[in-house]
């Protein structure tokens, strides 16, 4: 049978589930935020899904999967979208399964919650609190319209980093419940080593129906804008906050000047030519503790506190200025923005960041978050570029790596090219029992593909769609 027979077979034999073949709405179901990177935009836009199913139950799930298989047709997981890689993706056509129906909270428990991919996080935060007064310990930025099934499988890290590190830490994920694409599906549950068969795997080798994920107790967070009159200043009260230990934190951002000033509409009045910007949140039987703490840096100065201000327009979430937000809205400002990721390691980050402020400053905008790595207070830049040519934007990427400086690329659809550019073994071994005509997500693993790619060149899925 040719590729056009197949589809036809494979959305007549599952006509009876809730499919979507709408050339419009396909396309749109078809697409994240890859539009971040000029790079990805050139590639992909053009990328679209042949039809689109959206199950009901896990059961329901598990037939598309054994229809596609015995069709042959490529399966593209997708939650709401909101990532920036092209990770959801479907880059060889065929059907993209869409999670929105699987979005319940099963089962709240002290310290856990157990709950389906397609729930947004903002709506496990809502029934968590609701129930126990508890909350999920980290998100994304995107909290009010991403999934939690996309985060895990598309996300590291992000608010609530600075406490509990990234997503891959022990502990910070509990059990996923995974289905394989065979010709009988299977349902697996893993724990402990095996979540990193299938976290942050872009949905290239299972499919994750349930999730444990840990909890901690929820707060009214005092979220902070704080202004420094250098951006050195700023970023070492950052590093001294992150260590502080006794002060309970969800977010710690610094954003070098201009980038608040030019792109963050309700703060910039507030703000003064040149000043570095901190974007905090902070447990409020914490705020004793870190106005102490503050008081330390005569520099520093809170110009907002959500729990008492006399701003005339309300800023927002200051977690929404964060993470991948600052990029977002720096691109309405300024379409030529675009960004890297990069990893400001302990116990030399700052003299790094400054070494790469002297070398690309202007050019390149600090843009900072806190993590925690292995107990260290570290750094992940998310730092804004003015984007020229695509030549210039690799060799600003060889510069920082250069410097001692790791670039996760976010101008690469791939999880080795996005990530530290070598197989993730685990990963790889998993795909081969799981999906072993490599249906799931196809293009997103290089080591699936093409096993001896050198990351010399970037990376061209031969299988992708022609415009």
């Amino acid at each position: 049978m040719t590729l056009s027979a197949n589809l036809a077979a494979a959305k007549a034999a599952l006509a009876h589930l809730e499919i979507d073949d709408n050339p419009v709405s396909v396309r749109a179901k078809s697409r994240d935020f890859f539009w971040y990177s000029p790079v990805l935009k050139a590639r992909l836009d053009h990328i679209s899904a042949d039809f689109v199913v959206a199950p009901k139950s896990e059961a329901e799930l598990i037939e598309v999967l054994r229809v596609a298989y015995a069709h042959n047709i490529p399966v593209t997981t997708r939650g709401a979208g909101t990532g920036n890689y092209g990770q959801a993706m479907p880059l060889a056509g065929g059907i993209v399964l869409h999670t929105r129906h699987l979005s319940a909270v099963t089962a709240i428990h002290p310290g856990r919650v157990i709950v389906q991919p397609g729930c947004l996080l903002r709506d496990v935060d809502a029934t968590c609190k609701a129930h126990s007064a508890q909350e999920l310990r980290m998100f994304s930025s995107t909290w009010a319209t991403a999934t939690i099934g996309g985060f895990i499988a598309g996300g590291s890290g992000g608010v609530g980093s600075c406490t509990w590190g990234a997503l891959r830490d022990l502990g910070n994920i509990i059990r996923l419940r995974v289905v394989t694409m065979e010709a009988e599906p299977r349902v697996l549950e893993f724990t402990g080593e095996e979540l990193h068969r299938v976290s942050h795997a872009y949905g290239t080798n299972g499919i994750i129906t349930e999730l444990e994920m840990p909890l901690a107790p929820a707060y009214d967070w005092v979220e902070m804008f704080v202004t420094c009159e250098t951006f050195p200043e700023a970023a070492r009260i950052a590093a001294d906050l992150g260590r502080e230990d006794g002060i309970l934190k969800k977010l710690i951002t610094v954003f070098e000047a201009p980038i608040a000033q030019d792109y963050f509409q309700r703060v910039a009045p507030h703000l003064a030519p040149g000043q570095a910007v901190l974007g905090l949140m902070i447990a409020p039987h914490a705020m004793d503790g870190f106005l102490t703490f503050a008081a330390r840096y005569p520099g520093a100065k809170v110009i907002y506190r959500s729990d008492a201000h006399d701003w005339p327009r309300d800023p927002g979430p200051v977690f929404e200025y964060g993470w991948n937000h600052t990029t977002l809205r720096a691109l309405k400002v300024d379409p030529t923005i675009t960004y890297l990721q990069v990893r400001y390691a302990a116990p030399d980050h700052l003299e790094k960041i400054e070494a790469i402020r002297a070398k690309l400053g202007g050019e390149v905008l600090q843009h900072l978050e806190v993590m925690k790595e292995n107990g260290a207070t570290m750094f992940a830049g998310l730092s804004l570029v003015k984007f020229t040519t695509e030549a210039r934007l690799d060799e600003i990427v060889r510069i920082h790596e250069a410097m001692g400086c790791m670039v996760f690329n976010p101008h690469r659809y791939t999880l080795e090219e996005g990530g530290r550019q070598s197989v993730d073994d685990r990963q790889l071994a998993f795909k081969r029992e799981a999906d072993p005509k490599g249906l799931l997500n196809p293009g997103k693993m290089i080591a699936w593909d093409e096993p001896g790619f050198d990351y010399k060149n970037v990376y061209a899925y031969k299988g992708m769609k022609r415009p």
